[in-house]
């Protein structure tokens, strides 16, 4: 499997590039801004994206999103619950932070479930729906990996004092979905360094 990372944008978020190296099929995951550099690394590896996933639709992940769809052709996906904030919040959100607008994300080509699988040539990853930190907020666990966009981090959970977030569906989201992984899962959180669910287990302060 080939996982890359990029730290894009303002907030540093990051976005993966996931592929099969035996079909050259890939993913994009969370294309929060940056898109040529997202564009050439994904020409670098030698994927072709037929996918494009959002974990969760807060600007700093879908900023690049239309233009890295435009460009790859792939089909766009995102949990069924975030498809109301994916075309509401974006631009509230910038014009908050007083940042200039970006080009508004398309509409989704597929709408995600809890527990349904995501294919990528000979890849498969599991959707797990974690509520809290955004109502449609997913992570994708499979091959020894998960990514858990902005659900969980190294040392750190996601934010939960924006609208419509929620701590205590955010630490059962982790609890229920994340913590019941083996320990050696790798996790590749949505900003900071990678970790794993072990560590977390044993030494993040939030779920103690």
């Amino acid at each position: 499997m080939i996982v890359k990372m990029l730290a894009v944008g303002a907030f540093a978020a990051n976005c993966y590039i996931v592929g099969s190296s035996a079909t050259n099929e890939g993913m994009i995951i969370d294309p929060g801004a940056e898109a040529d550099a997202i564009l050439g690394t994904v020409q670098q590896t030698g994927l072709s994206v037929s996918m494009i996933v959002i974990t969760h639709a807060h600007i700093d992940h879908v900023g690049a999103l239309r233009e890295v769809q435009e460009k790859t052709h792939a089909q766009f996906a995102i949990h069924e619950s975030e498809k109301g904030l994916l075309l509401s919040a974006p631009m509230r959100m910038l014009t908050s932070l007083g940042i200039s607008p970006v080009k508004s994300p398309p509409r989704p080509d597929r709408l995600l479930k809890d527990g349904e699988c995501i294919e990528v040539g000979d890849l498969q990853f599991e959707v797990l729906h974690t509520p809290g930190h955004s109502s449609g907020g997913i992570c994708l666990s499979g091959h020894g990996v998960v990514f858990s966009g902005d659900t969980l981090f190294n040392l750190g959970i996601g934010r939960t004092d924006f609208p419509g977030c929620s701590h205590e569906r955010l630490i059962k989201s982790i609890r229920e979905k994340l913590m019941v992984l083996p320990d050696e899962t790798i996790v590749y959180p949505g900003h900071g360094p990678t970790t794993t669910i072990g560590d977390e287990r044993r030494a993040n302060p939030f779920l103690q």
